[in-house]
């Protein structure tokens, strides 16, 4: 052998002198739709991109969770419970899977509270329920439901004549509170409660869940009125809080807020109670006493709306058809007088700026009383008369 010869390590190959390739996996799949945006000099996103979850990342803690079911109101909570109690009873009964539900099966649900003539904003409700108990990404779709709903509303319409609560104006105000005396000792808390919930929630065109949740320290009483701090409320979903000012009513001292809630605040400082829920329960024997229960110390919304139910019925306050007040009529009726006068209800009352309900409802109906074009017409043909 030749010196200059160099021996190296060698393997077999092929018939065609290759050497075997490893095999490879499919490439990552690219994760682009129709509605991908991609520049000239971007790589193409796959799913190799993705990042790795474990079990950690999907985790929450028992306090996050406990946060999360105190999270809705409390009304908005039990309402959507029993529409989703009644969508899943009526799911068993056919033999449907409720979570997650089928567009059919959602369908097919909304049909049933149609046939049980259930008002088209209870079906809106329920709808609204399913659905949110559903995982995000999930939920059954909505175009036949929402063609359903529509129509269901337009035959709503024309069959049935829209049943607002009757307004508490100020004669009927003063009507209720004048129910609110005492000929004893045991009765005196309420009279003066009720009388400073009334006059008070009057001012604020208030809802009867932010009475419900006042607390003491959130009013600050003067001699020209009150201003309250409503920490948070139906358009007040984040808790910013909003302060509503109350003017006093000198020249009517009976239902002057300033009176009256000065006299409910004296009423709890004599029962030793000088912070937390403004208005609270009372037992027959006229005593205020701690309370136990989800709600503690603080009135319900619906007690409340009995408080005003009740003085209603007293005051013999009802609507043209004979229907009994209720609290909404605390809202309205203020809210229908302050725009009659050409004021706006809509700060005062704590609606959205812009809210179409104050200008279909209060505003709107108020201008078309007062510049109704038959009232030109009518001096014009007493003036052509006259003359």
């Amino acid at each position: 052998m030749d010196d200059e010869t160099e021996v190296v390590d060698a393997e077999l190959v092929d018939g065609e002198g290759r050497l075997p390739v490893p095999a490879q996996g499919p490439a990552p799949r690219a994760l682009v739709d129709r509605h991908t945006l991609m520049r000239p000099s971007a790589p193409v996103p796959t799913a190799a991109d993705l990042p790795m979850y474990s079990e950690a990342d999907f985790r929450i803690s028992q306090e996050t969770a406990d946060l999360i079911d105190g999270a809705p109101p409390a009304n908005t909570s039990r309402t959507y419970g029993s529409a989703l109690g009644q969508f899943k009873a009526w799911c068993a009964e056919r033999g449907r899977v409720p979570m997650p539900a089928t567009t059919a099966t959602f369908v097919g649900y909304v049909g049933h509270p149609v046939q049980r003539d259930m008002a088209p904003s209870s079906i809106q409700v329920h709808m609204s329920a399913i659905r949110s108990a559903h995982p995000d990404g999930q939920q059954p779709g909505t175009k036949e439901a929402r063609q359903i709903l529509r129509k269901r509303a337009q035959e709503w319409a024309r069959s049935r004549t829209s049943r607002k609560a009757p307004p508490i104006r100020t004669p009927a105000l003063a009507a209720m509170v004048a129910t609110c005396t005492a000929t004893s000792d045991r009765e005196r808390p309420k009279a003066v409660r009720d009388a400073a919930l009334l006059t008070l929630g009057w001012g604020m065109l208030a809802r009867r869940s932010e009475l419900a949740n006042l607390l003491i320290e959130q009013l600050v009483v003067e001699d020209d009125g009150v201003t309250v701090l409503v920490a948070f409320s139906k358009t007040d979903q984040a808790a910013r809080g909003e302060q509503t000012f109350v003017p006093a009513d000198p020249d009517e001292p009976a239902v002057c807020p300033v009176a009256r809630v000065r006299a409910w605040l004296e009423e709890l400082r004599c029962h030793g109670i000088t912070s937390g829920p403004l208005f609270r329960q009372i037992t027959r024997g006229g005593s205020i006493r701690p309370r136990s229960g989800p709600r503690g110390d603080f009135l319900s919304p619906d007690a409340v709306g009995d408080i005003i139910k009740g003085r209603a019925r007293l005051a013999g306050v009802t609507a043209p058809d004979g229907r009994t007040a209720t609290a909404h009529g605390v809202r309205r009726g203020p809210a229908q007088e302050i725009s009659e006068a050409g004021g706006d209800p809509t700060a005062q009352g704590r609606w959205k700026p812009g809210s179409p309900t104050v200008r279909k409802h209060y505003i709107e109906p108020a201008q078309g009383k007062a510049n109704n074009p038959l009232h030109a017409a009518r001096a014009k043909a007493r003036e052509q008369a006259s003359a």
